[in-house]
């Protein structure tokens, strides 16, 4: 076979599954026969822009699990028919940001962008240097690829909530009510967290959400900012939050979770806004609150692994936020559900 099909994007919301070239097996490589691959937000947001700047055709996709197809004589650490996850993330584990704990913040570009995408498709080639630097987990007996390929998008998530400390009693107010919002508020309550406010815009997204943990809803107002402010204020007493996570794609979220927040407490910026945009924030208010605000962008190598292997464990409902098994020929679909909220979280089945 030297075919085969892939969701290929041709330009802003232009995708189209057809048929084409099926990748080479490297020698010190292997073909992955992909088996499931989870539709994120960052794709949603790269297929409806124009982030390719005009270099297009090309196959998005990274939350990828699948079984070995193939290998090449020079690859001896896999063999044919093993199931695995395939990180998008790969380290060096050289450079100073490794060594010292960080390497979500890796400054070897090559060995970072090793196995970033192309998961939109029904196989995708894994070169020699990423099996060599890692990032390639074995995915359990009696786990379904569906549940597996969460270990990519609850990385970041595991991440953030470790590195923010979320634990025992805290009162955390977590911004979008998305699939990322969901995964924050099932983890947040696995470490401890007492209360767990989530607003968003979407009153139905809201409702889903509280399968996940969430103690209280905030269905917020476009045209009266301060009502969520006001409605979490309400909630603990007037004090605010001891965290607050913006996970939405929105300044606007930003400059809120200041006020929402109690004095000494964290305000973390997970979801990442428009590229040049720029977020008007109140100093005074985080300088006289001793208010403490923090970036969050990806995990570390430990971080990744741990995350992997509590997707794939009892201890995690993997079903409850998987809403819609689609073929990949239905990945528009799976956009559109995505958008509007009636989907948490879709995977695509390249051979259905």
């Amino acid at each position: 076979m030297t075919k085969m099909k892939a969701a290929l994007m041709y330009g802003p919301n232009d995708i189209r599954v057809e048929m084409t070239e099926k990748p080479a097996c490297p020698k010190d490589g292997m073909i992955l026969k992909i088996m499931a691959v989870g539709l994120c937000g960052s794709d949603i947001r790269n297929l409806t822009s124009d982030s390719r700047k005009g270099n297009y055709p090309f196959i998005y996709g990274h939350e990828i699990v699948g079984c070995v197809d193939e290998v090449g004589p020079e690859e001896t650490k896999y063999h044919v028919g093993q199931r695995l996850f395939l990180f998008p993330g790969t380290y060096c584990m050289e450079c100073d940001n490794c060594i010292s704990g960080h390497s979500e913040n890796c400054e070897n570009e090559h060995v970072a962008k090793l196995a970033g995408t192309g998961g939109f498709a029904q196989y995708i080639a894994v070169g020699g240097e990423k099996i060599h630097y890692g990032g390639i987990y074995e995915i359990p007996d009696g786990v379904s690829y569906e549940a597996a390929s969460l270990g990519e998008p609850l990385t970041s998530v595991f991440a953030c909530l470790e590195n923010a400390k979320v634990g025992y009693a805290d009162t955390i107010v977590i911004i979008g009510a998305g699939p990322i919002g969901d995964f924050m508020a099932q983890i947040s309550k696995i470490r401890g967290a007492q209360k767990i406010i989530m607003i968003d815009l979407n009153e139905h997204r809201l409702e889903m959400a509280k399968q996940f943990g969430v103690d209280e809803v905030i269905v917020s107002k476009l045209d009266d900012p301060q009502y969520a402010i006001d409605r979490v204020l309400e909630l603990t007493n007037g004090k605010g939050a001891d965290k607050v996570i913006s996970a939405t794609p929105a300044n606007a979220t930003q400059a809120q979770a200041l006020y929402m927040v109690k004095k000494g407490g964290l305000v973390v910026f997970f979801g990442g806004v428009p590229k040049g945009s720029k977020t008007e924030l109140d100093t005074n208010l985080i300088h006289y609150n001793n208010i403490w605000i923090k970036g969050h962008f990806g995990a570390s190598y430990d971080q990744s692994k741990r995350a992997f292997h509590l997707a794939t464990s009892p201890n995690f409902p993997a079903e409850k936020f998987i809403t819609h098994i689609l073929p990949l020929d239905e990945i528009n679909h799976g956009i559109e559900l995505t958008k509007t909220g009636e989907a948490i979280k879709v995977v695509l089945h390249p051979w259905d």
